[in-house]
């Protein structure tokens, strides 16, 4: 009888032990699959990164060059400024070595290609984005024509008369926003000029031309094609200077040797 209740007693204290080992197991794993999870859903960011980087270029291209050449300054308010571009502190961290090496500013780790770079700041520095409300650059991208600078060798889709009254209602808050007509004569001219460079071609008629003020592409193949002018140009004016020169020298030797043959002996 003893030994009867000392097996049912060891019996009980084994079954007791293995129930708390799985609950302990089982509990680390759903404690770490939480973890897991949380981690995950850090990791999500609701921003494209390639539209935000469209959407940059084009800012960079065909507005900073105005805004740089009347000297003003975009408030922190205005959603174009480079402080609400949610990925701006990760694209100037960026380190172009060569054509195929780009190196992260952060832990200098190299990659053959810009996407592998990109993907390796999703991966390994997200924890650096700053997730605010409103730094998202590509929520502007219906106002900035971010397809038709990414899409522009496909087909052209219909014309959606209430998508592009939508973006044109976009565009012309940041216009209002970004460069009050109350804040003097630069606000005021670049106020006009995002309208006529950004939003007049909110049309479904088709007659608005897409950044009709041109841009940085423009202003560099002007100033390069004047370069080469110049470079061709200058030789040739030094080849005349030369020419004229040595002319005139020549001419002064003739007419020394004019002017000894004229001259008359002394008699003795």
């Amino acid at each position: 009888m003893e030994k009867t209740t000392a097996a049912t007693l060891v019996l009980l204290l084994f079954t007791i032990f293995l129930q708390q080992a799985l609950f302990q197991a089982f509990g680390e794993d759903a404690a770490e699959r939480m973890v897991q999870q949380g981690k995950e859903h850090a990791h999500e960011v609701h921003c494209s990164r390639e539209r935000s980087k469209a959407a940059w270029k084009i800012l960079e291209e065909y507005l900073m060059p105005f805004v740089e050449r009347e000297n003003y300054q975009i408030s922190s308010k205005c959603r174009l400024h480079p402080d609400n571009d949610l990925f701006r502190d990760q694209e100037q961290h960026k380190i172009h070595v060569d054509i195929n090496e780009w190196k992260c500013g952060y832990c200098k780790k190299s990659f053959r290609a810009e996407r592998y770079l990109d993907q390796h700041f999703d991966n390994r520095h997200y924890n650096l984005l700053n997730v605010s409300e409103g730094k998202c650059l590509a929520d502007l991208c219906g106002a900035l024509h971010c397809d038709f600078v990414m899409n522009s060798k496909s087909p052209r889709t219909k014309c959606n008369p209430a998508a592009v009254a939508k973006n044109r209602h976009l565009c012309e808050s940041l216009a209002d926003r970004c460069f009050p007509l109350n804040q003097g004569r630069s606000a005021s001219h670049l106020h006009e000029l995002f309208l006529h460079q950004f939003c007049d071609a909110h049309t479904c008629s088709g007659k608005k031309k897409h950044f009709p003020k041109g841009g940085k592409k423009q202003t560099s193949v002007i100033y390069l094609a004047v370069s080469i002018l110049t470079l061709m140009l200058l030789p040739l004016f030094y080849l005349i200077v030369y020419l004229y020169q040595r002319e005139m020298r020549q001419g002064k030797q003739e007419l020394r040797r004019i002017t000894r043959v004229g001259q008359k002996t002394k008699p003795s």
